[in-house]
């Protein structure tokens, strides 16, 4: 079980996560909206550690996440794998060496860079990418692929740190319809079959309660919704996205990057 209390972060006078407190059960698929900047990406971070909070505590399964240095806070990271919207893959590399990227944990960086693998560790590496499609393209560079592509090599790389929650940081926001349905449909199953914990920022509503049984809403740092898709009602999205953006609610409650046919066909 991970648990937010009062989790704070500023950047100056401004306050990017303003004491956010959650609780978040092993095996829940959770999306996150918010308008831009409301501070999603930032609380993603604060639960890796890539940033440090400046107030208020993660916890995990009793250990205080923030109290975290040296080894055990690498082990942390490895435990919360993060997918990233522009990938960070290493380009000149090929996408069987960026899957063991994450292994980087247990696995010293020299001999993942000159491809010494052994058969168990390059076993799973490929297991990951048949698993999203990409295992005929394992001897390609990356930067040969599609952006789709890219992004399910991504989730390959965070299969390969055998974490037990993903952050998915705008996962979808730069792909076409087809390949963020791909993508979506591999978190879920990802969620569903492995049970492992993932948390998602989204940019359209409708992805959002396609695919998350909760929603979490941000707005200007603050929590200011926390519950199921159905509960979220026009007040209630006028406060997460502000009665200045209210003119736009319609596009965002109808705008998704999947075809109208595609959600009918999951949804009904």
């Amino acid at each position: 079980m991970l648990q937010l209390v009062d989790l704070t972060r500023r950047f100056g006078d401004k306050r990017a996560v303003d004491r956010a407190s959650l609780t978040i059960a092993d095996g829940e698929m959770v999306g996150i909206i918010g308008r831009s900047g409301a501070g999603k990406s930032t609380l993603l971070r604060l639960i890796n550690r890539l940033i440090d909070p400046s107030e208020g505590k993660i916890l995990c399964d009793g250990t205080d996440v923030t109290s975290l240095r040296g080894k055990e806070l690498r082990a942390w990271r490895a435990r919360t794998a993060m997918i990233f919207q522009q990938f960070n893959l290493v380009n000149r590399l090929d996408v069987l060496t960026n899957v063991m990227c994450g292994r980087l944990y247990q696995i010293p960086a020299p001999r993942v860079l000159l491809k010494w693998f052994t058969p168990t560790e390059r076993a799973l590496a490929i297991r990951a990418l048949d698993r999203l499609g990409m295992a005929e393209n394992a001897m390609n560079r990356a930067d040969a692929l599609s952006g789709g592509q890219q992004q399910r090599v991504a989730i390959a790389r965070a299969l390969m740190q055998q974490p037990g929650i993903l952050l998915a940081d705008e996962p979808i926001a730069s792909l076409d319809p087809l390949n963020a349905k791909l993508v979506m449909d591999a978190l879920a199953d990802i969620n569903r079959r492995d049970g492992i914990t993932v948390l998602t920022n989204l940019h359209t509503l409708d992805t959002a309660r396609t695919y998350c049984r909760r929603i979490i809403g941000m707005s200007a740092g603050r929590i200011v919704f926390d519950g199921a898709p159905e509960a979220l009602t026009d007040p209630v999205l006028r406060e997460i996205y502000g009665q200045a953006g209210s003119e736009g609610l319609d596009e965002r409650l109808t705008s998704t990057n999947l075809p109208a046919a595609a959600l009918a066909a999951m949804v009904g």
